[in-house]
C-alpha cells in the first residue's frame, strides 16, 4: 500500500519517513517502538541519580541559540521542575533550537550531575498538552531528521486500520496451537494499555518473523546435490606430516576436528561443515589441514575472509605453511590490471590456493577444479554469499568457520544444513585475560596504569562503540577519543583506526602497531577479529554496556596472545543493574559459548541479527523483547508447515519475497 494513502503522511513528509526506512504503509506497522513511557512514573530530578534514564514533566524557561563555535553544535535550554532548576543540552542537533519553545514539555533522557546543575543530555521531548496529562503507556520511536513522535504515532495508528494483516502460518497450525491474532499483536505493540500486552504482542510478532525466516532458509537451502564429486588422494599419514609444520601439538579438539574433516572428504557425500571455536582455539590450523588434503589430492582450494586486513593475514599464513604450492591473493583494493592478470592465472589453473575477500565471489573469477572452500568468520557473510562461493565448483566441500560462539538456538536457524564441529579447549600457551569493570571515577587511575605499562614496552587498544547516532549523548566518537587521549597521555604514541578508512590505510596502521611504531591503538570494532599483536596486553572498551557480550568476548580475545599477563577493562557509561549484571557475566566467564547463551537470554534474538545497508530482514524486531523459546517454537511450526501436509504456497511466496533481504542477514 502506498505511503501517501496514509493521511498523516503528506508529500512533504514522505522523504522524512523514507529516512526511517519506511517506504510503504506496511513498513509503518513494522516500525516498532524503541521503548515506552509510562506516564504514571514521572521522575523528580531533585532525587534522580547520575546516569538514570528519567521521564520529566517540566517548564522550559529559555532556549539558547545554537553554539556553532563548538564542533558539536551545542543547543542548550534552561528548565524548571516544580521550581527546581536544571539544564538540557543537545549535541549535533541544531534543529532543536528552532523546534523547542518556552512552555511545558515532557522530556525523556539521561541525567548527568557532572555540570553543577542536573543536566539532561540529548533527551527526546514533546509539548506537554492535554494528551499527556492522561495516564497511559506511550510508545517512543527512533527518529531522524525533522519528523516528530506525534506524527509517527498518528501515521502508524492510521496504517493499523488500513493495512491488511494476515499470518503466514497455516490456519490449521494457528488453530492447533491457539495462536493469538497477528493484527491484535500489531495493535498492542503500538497502542498498549499495559506492558503485559506489549510482552505478549512482542512474542507473537517475533514468532511470525522467525517462522518466515526459518522457512525461507529451508527453501533456499533445499534441493542441493550432496553426492561426492571430488576424490582425495591423501592419507592420514600425509596429514600427520603436515601438522608437524606447525611446531606445536594439536589440542584434542583440533585433532577431533581434523579427523572429522578427513572422514568427510572420504565419505560418499560432500562435506558441509561448520567449525566453531572460541577465541584462540586454533581453528585456522584445522582449516589449513583441510586445504592441505585438497591440494595434496591434486585439487584447488579457496579461502574467503570478510576484510582485506584479515584476508591478507590469512594469505601470509598460507604462504608460510604451503611453500611448495602457488598461493594468490585477490581483493577489491587491487588495480584493474592486477586483477585481470591474476584472474587469468586462476582460470588457467596456475594457482593452487586463492585467498581473498568478496572479490572472489565475482562471476568473472573462475576457479577450475575447485574442491575445497574455507569461509572464515562466516557470520559476517550473508547466506547467499556463502552459497555463491560453493557454486563456483561442482560438489565443493565447504568448511565455514566462526570465532563468534553462536547460541544453539540461532545455529538451528543459520546452520541447520551443516554438520557442526566445536573446539572447546584452547592451546595451553594461551593466557587467561583478567577482566575488570571500571566505573567513571576510576578512569584516571586506569590511564595512569596504561602510561606505566607503555613505559614497560607494552601496548594497548582503546575501543569505541561503532554506533554513530547517539540519541542520549553518552557515546564518545573514535575521533574525539583519539584527540582526548593524546592530551591526557602526551608521552604515548597513538594510532587511529576505523571502518571508514581505506583498506590500505587500515593495513598500514595495523602493521605499524605490530611494529611498535604506536604504543596504543584507538579503534572502532574493526579490531574485533583477525588482529594478532602478541605484545598488546591491555584492551579498554568504552560504553561496554552497549555491546553484545559475545562481541566483548571477541574484543577481549585480542589480548592475552603473548607471554605477559593481560587485562580487559570494561568502561561503563551506565551503572544500571541490568548493565552491571551483563558485564559481570563476562567478568566471571571465559567460555564463549556460555557467554553467548547468556547474551541471547538477556538481550533477545533480534539484536543478534544484523543487516548490511541494503537489507532490512529482522532489522525491525531488534526492538522487541521476547524469550528464546519463541525461536524454538518458530522452528517447530516451520518444520510442521513444510512437512508436506499443508498448502505452503503462501509461505513460499512470503519467504521468497524476503529472499533479497536474506542475502544480507548476518550475525552480530
Amino acid at each position: 500500500m502506498d505511503l501517501l494513502s496514509i493521511r498523516a503522511v503528506g508529500e512533504k513528509r514522505v522523504k522524512e519517513f523514507n529516512k526511517l526506512g519506511i517506504e510503504q504503509a506496511e513498513d509503518l506497522i513494522r516500525y516498532y517502538p524503541r521503548h515506552y513511557l509510562d506516564l504514571t512514573e514521572r521522575a523528580s530530578l531533585s532525587t534522580a541519580y547520575n546516569n538514570d534514564m528519567v521521564l520529566v514533566a517540566c517548564e522550559v524557561t529559555r532556549v539558547f541559540p545554537v553554539n556553532y563555535g563548538s564542533p558539536l553544535k551545542v543547543v542548550k535550554a534552561n528548565c524548571t521542575q516544580d521550581g527546581y532548576p536544571f539544564n538540557v543540552v543537545w549535541f549535533n542537533q541544531p534543529y532543536v533550537a528552532k523546534t523547542l519553545k518556552t512552555g511545558e514539555y515532557l522530556f525523556y533522557g539521561r541525567v548527568s550531575n557532572k555540570y553543577g546543575l542536573p543536566t539532561l543530555t540529548n533527551p527526546s521531548f514533546e509539548p506537554l498538552d492535554r494528551n499527556y496529562r492522561l495516564k497511559g503507556i506511550i510508545p517512543v520511536y527512533s527518529l531522524k531528521g525533522k519528523i516528530g513522535q506525534g506524527v509517527v504515532r498518528k501515521a502508524i495508528l492510521e496504517a493499523l486500520k488500513k493495512v491488511r494483516i494476515d499470518t503466514v502460518i497455516p490456519d490449521e497450525i494457528v488453530r492447533k496451537y491457539n495462536l493469538s491474532s497477528l493484527a491484535r499483536a500489531y495493535f498492542d505493540v503500538h497502542a498498549p494499555t499495559d506492558m503485559e500486552r506489549v510482552a505478549a504482542a512482542s512474542e507473537r510478532l517475533a514468532l511470525e518473523e522467525y517462522f518466515v525466516l526459518i522457512s525461507a532458509f529451508k527453501l533456499i537451502k533445499g534441493g542441493k546435490e550432496d553426492v561426492r564429486v571430488h576424490s582425495y588422494n591423501v592419507t592420514a599419514s600425509d596429514v600427520r606430516e603436515f601438522t608437524a609444520r606447525f611446531g606445536f601439538e594439536f589440542t584434542n579438539g583440533q585433532k577431533r576436528a581434523v579427523n572429522e574433516i578427513f572422514e568427510n572428504l572420504h565419505a560418499p557425500t560432500r562435506m558441509n561443515r561448520l567449525l566453531q571455536g572460541d577465541v584462540g582455539s586454533g581453528k585456522t590450523a584445522v582449516a589449513l589441514c583441510g586445504i592441505f588434503m585438497a591440494v595434496k589430492g591434486g585439487h584447488k582450494a579457496a579461502y574467503l575472509s570478510p576484510t582485506e586486513v584479515l584476508a591478507y593475514q590469512n594469505y601470509a599464513i598460507i604462504q608460510k605453511y604451503f611453500p611448495e604450492y602457488k598461493v594468490a591473493y585477490l581483493s577489491g583494493g587491487m588495480t584493474a590490471k592486477e586483477k585481470r592478470e591474476l584472474k587469468k592465472q586462476i582460470k588457467d589453473g596456475e594457482i593452487d590456493i586463492v585467498c581473498g575477500t568478496h572479490a572472489i565471489l565475482r562471476k568473472d573469477v573462475e576457479i577450475p577444479d575447485l574442491a575445497f572452500i574455507v569461509c572464515d568468520e562466516q557470520h559476517r557473510f550473508g547466506v547467499a554469499q556463502r552459497n555463491a562461493l560453493a557454486e563456483k565448483g561442482a560438489g565443493t566441500d565447504t568448511l565455514v568457520m566462526s570465532a563468534t560462539p553462536i547460541p544453539r538456538t540461532l545455529s538451528l536457524i543459520f546452520y541447520g544444513d551443516l554438520d557442526v564441529t566445536t573446539i572447546k579447549d584452547k592451546p595451553k600457551e594461551r593466557k587467561e585475560v583478567i577482566t575488570a569493570i571500571i566505573p567513571e571515577h576510576r578512569y584516571e587511575n586506569m590511564y595512569e596504569y596504561v602510561r606505566t605499562e607503555v613505559e614497560r614496552g607494552r601496548q594497548a587498544y582503546f575501543v569505541c562503540s561503532k554506533i554513530e547516532d547517539d540519541e542520549e549523548g553518552t557515546l564518545i566518537s573514535v575521533n574525539e577519543l583519539y584527540e582526548s587521549l593524546k592530551k591526557k597521555l602526551p608521552t604515548v604514541r597513538f594510532g587511529l583506526l576505523h571502518g571508514k578508512m581505506k583498506d590500505k590505510e587500515k593495513s598500514d596502521v595495523l602493521q605499524a602497531f605490530k611494529n611498535k611504531e604506536y604504543d596504543c591503538l584507538v579503534s572502532t570494532t574493526v579490531v574485533e577479529v583477525g588482529v594478532d599483536v602478541p605484545n598488546a596486553t591491555i584492551m579498554i572498551i568504552y560504553n561496554s554496556e552497549r555491546f553484545g557480550l559475545s562481541q566483548l568476548h571477541q574484543l577481549r580475545g585480542r589480548v592475552g596472545r603473548g607471554d605477559e599477563k593481560s587485562y580487559c577493562f570494561l568502561l561503563m557509561g551506565s551503572e544500571s543493574e541490568t548493565a552491571i549484571e551483563r558485564l559481570m557475566t563476562l567478568k566471571n566467564s571465559t567460555d564463549g559459548f556460555e557467554i553467548a547463551e547468556k547474551d541471547l537470554e538477556m538481550r533477545g534474538g533480534g539484536d543478534f541479527f544484523g543487516t548490511r545497508q541494503s537489507g532490512k530482514m529482522l532489522n525491525d524486531i531488534k526492538n522487541l523483547r521476547y524469550p528464546t523459546s519463541v525461536i524454538f517454537m518458530a522452528k517447530k511450526l516451520s518444520d510442521e508447515a513444510l512437512c508436506g501436509r499443508y498448502d505452503v504456497e503462501t509461505i513460499q511466496e512470503e519467504a521468497m519475497r524476503k529472499y533479497y533481504s536474506l542475502k544480507d542477514v548476518v550475525l552480530n
